[in-house]
Order: structure tokens, then sequence, then C-alpha cells
């Protein structure tokens, strides 16, 4: 799921990209108010972004706040490796 939402967060963000390139006035000439076009663009833009943040890869830090605790794996009185405790 969290592949998918993504994809949605960059569908998003591209199209609020290309709302602002079409808001820029030298690709399409109309008697529309740029501000029609510029303000959702930007509200796109942010949306995508805001979906990318919160579906950050976990291993990579992920949400703010989360903590992972490493505890070692003991063989006898010898560490032989660590394990990820949530």
């Amino acid at each position: 799921m969290n592949f998918k939402n993504k994809i949605l967060g960059y569908a998003i963000a591209g199209l609020g990209l290309a709302g602002l390139a079409v808001s820029s006035g030298s690709i399409i000439d109309t008697g529309l108010n740029k501000l029609v076009i510029l303000i959702p663009a930007m509200i796109l833009v942010a949306i995508g972004i805001m979906i990318l943040i919160v579906t950050g890869d976990k291993s990579k830090g992920g949400k703010a706040g989360q903590v992972e605790k490493e505890v070692p794996i003991y063989k006898g009185k010898e560490i032989v490796g660590y394990r990820v405790e949530e």
C-alpha cells in the first residue's frame, strides 16, 4: 500500500507542477485569470509533497518521533547480533 501512496503523491505533485507551468502564461494564452490555475496548482503540489512525506520509508527515518530500540542477541556471554524492537 505504501508504494501506491507514493505513486499517488508523485502523480498529484506532477499534476500541480504541470498546472504551474500552464499558469506561467507562456504555454497557454487564454482570457482566464492566471490565479485560477496558479492557486489550485500550488495546492496540488503541496498535497503531493505531504503525501510523499507521510508515506516516507520507515527504514530511512520514517515518521518523526518513531524510535526503534536495538537489543543484543546473546549466545552464552557473547553478543552475536542485534535485533530491532518496535
